[in-house]
């Protein structure tokens, strides 16, 4: 039988087996043969400290209430995104045929049962172009991010833009910052392996929140002015701190991180109430975007997949390391949970 990766319990991964059935109308069956989990958000829900643990979301009032009643949400499977070729199409499916190299989101599991929806459906099963890295396609995610980050910043030629936290989503944001035409792009991470990534994908120099002032260090970057844009995505509160600490008066935060609870390292008491920051809150399964109604989910997803398909999206220092799905147990705890300043974004290999 078939496995995948679950979460039995807060911190707790393990494989569980399943059953596959043959596709339906409509739908493909895809053996899988790499994949991706994520490493923020993912891990919030991983370890039980979202806001879903004690609340619950209403929508109609668009707040969170205090539920603690709110069902615990395991096991669940972990995981992100999927590549693989497909194995057997169900009735009906235009477009993809036994062979074709396919990735679309879904957990991390030895197979896929996903409804083929053709070009332009959202978020959709996508057929990887030729010369297309597996790379690259695990990348759709945080590239989607990163995007709506860039854009809903107002990143415009000549701009000057930090990026805080330099995960996979940081390190696609400093691309695609250069791509919109920024004039400088700083990058700041506490981790050196990820500040080198940073550096030979587009950044012009990194900073080490660890051992500098971040904040003194971007302005003293920028001739005192500050950037016009800063895009957090470390999702630690203090980075936040150091982002509207080092930016220029009325500039820009691009608050692209889920936070867990704040507890301390934002101070909102200093440079945030002398210098008019705006503050934005980019999230890519969001509508109406700001540039609605002709942007929307589809397009920002359609977006970053042709930067990526097209390479130029650099996304190959991204994914490290990269282990067998045999090993996945024990490395997600080591490299996603437990020591994540040993890896950006954990690649995953299945078949022999």
């Amino acid at each position: 039988m078939p496995r995948e990766l679950i979460a039995i319990g807060p911190r707790s991964p393990g494989l569980r087996q399943y059953v596959d059935r043959a596709p339906g109308p409509g739908e493909i069956l895809v053996r899988t043969m790499y994949g991706a989990p994520k490493h923020g958000t993912e891990m919030h829900m991983y370890r039980d400290d979202s806001p879903f643990a004690s609340s619950r979301w209403d929508p109609l009032r668009r707040l969170f209430v205090d539920d603690r009643d709110t069902p615990k949400s395991f096991p669940r499977p972990l995981g992100n995104i999927a590549v693989g070729d497909v194995t057997k199409v169900g009735a009906g499916v235009q477009g993809v045929r036994v062979g074709d190299i396919v990735a679309g989101y879904g957990p991390l599991r030895e197979t896929h049962l996903w409804s083929w929806a053709g070009p332009g459906a959202y978020p959709g099963v996508r057929k990887l172009p030729p010369g297309m890295t597996w790379q690259a396609a695990v990348c759709l995610d945080p590239a989607t991010v990163a995007l709506g980050g860039v854009r809903d910043g107002g990143v415009r030629i000549g701009d000057r833009v930090a990026v805080f936290g330099l995960g996979a989503i940081g390190l696609v944001a400093v691309q695609i910052a250069r791509l919109a035409g920024a004039a400088l792009v700083l990058a700041v991470d506490p981790i050196a392996a990820r500040r080198s990534v940073a550096l030979n994908t587009g950044a012009d120099m990194t900073i080490d929140p660890s051992e500098d002032d971040a904040g003194m260090i971007v302005r003293e970057a920028t001739g005192g002015l500050g950037v016009d844009v800063a895009i957090e995505a470390s999702g630690n509160p203090r980075a936040l701190h150091h982002a509207i600490r080092g930016l220029a008066f009325g500039g820009t935060v691009a608050v692209i991180a889920w936070y867990g609870e704040i507890r301390g390292g934002l101070d909102l008491g200093r440079e945030a109430h002398f210098n008019r920051p705006r503050l934005v809150f980019p999230r890519a399964e969001s509508e109406p975007h700001d540039d609605h109604p002709r942007w929307d989910n589809r397009r920002q997803a359609d977006a970053a997949w042709d930067l990526l398909a097209s390479g130029r999206l650099n996304a190959e220092p991204i994914i490290h390391p990269i282990v067998h799905f045999n090993e996945v147990v024990d490395a997600y705890r080591e490299y996603v949970d437990e020591h994540p300043e040993q890896s950006i974004k954990l690649g995953v290999v299945f078949g022999s």
